[in-house]
C-alpha cells in the first residue's frame, strides 16, 4: 500500500467519523429535548396527583373505603 493510498484510507475513515459525530450530536439534542419534556410532564402529573400540594407534606390519611 502506498503513502498516498493510506492517506486517502485515512481521509475517507475521518469524514465518516466526522458524520458519525454529527448525527451523533443531532440525535443528542433530540433526547436531551425529549427528556425536557418528559420531566415538565412528570412534574406536573406529581402535582396534579397530589392535589397541588408536595407529596412530602401529604397527610396520612386512610383511603375513602375504610
Amino acid at each position: 500500500m502506498t503513502d498516498s493510498e493510506r492517506l486517502t484510507l485515512l481521509e475517507e475513515r475521518y469524514v465518516h467519523l466526522q458524520r458519525h459525530s454529527a448525527e451523533q450530536d443531532k440525535v443528542m439534542l433530540q433526547l436531551a429535548d425529549e427528556l425536557a419534556k418528559l420531566r415538565k410532564e412528570l412534574a406536573t402529573l406529581r402535582t396534579h396527583q397530589t392535589g397541588g400540594r408536595d407529596s412530602e407534606e401529604a397527610p396520612d390519611e386512610r383511603p375513602p373505603h375504610y
